[in-house]
């Protein structure tokens, strides 16, 4: 893991109700190599709690374009049939 920044802040995706260990999954930003803060190759770093020591890296453009994926609903054929509709949540 040495080319994981020691200082990264990480973030967890969890449901705001989450109690326990999880294992939930964590994601960093790394620092902006561009003059302007918008660089499309800074690092992301994605792990999940279970194992902190194994650390996936992208970068900034690649995250992007997945997380744009996911509100067009296109990995939704990934969890048909294990995500409760709205209507059904106890949170609606």
């Amino acid at each position: 893991m040495s080319d994981v920044p020691d200082d990264l802040t990480w973030t967890r995706a969890a449901p705001p109700d989450a109690t326990g260990p999880g294992p939930w999954i964590e994601i960093a930003f790394g620092e902006s190599q561009g003059t302007d803060g918008d660089d499309g190759d800074a690092p992301v770093y994605l792990r999940e709690t279970s194992a902190p020591d194994t650390v996936v890296t992208t970068n900034r453009r690649k995250w992007d374009a997945f997380v744009l994926g996911v509100q067009a609903g296109e990995f939704d054929h990934f969890v048909e049939g294990l995500v409760e509709s709205p209507e059904d949540s106890p949170h609606a």
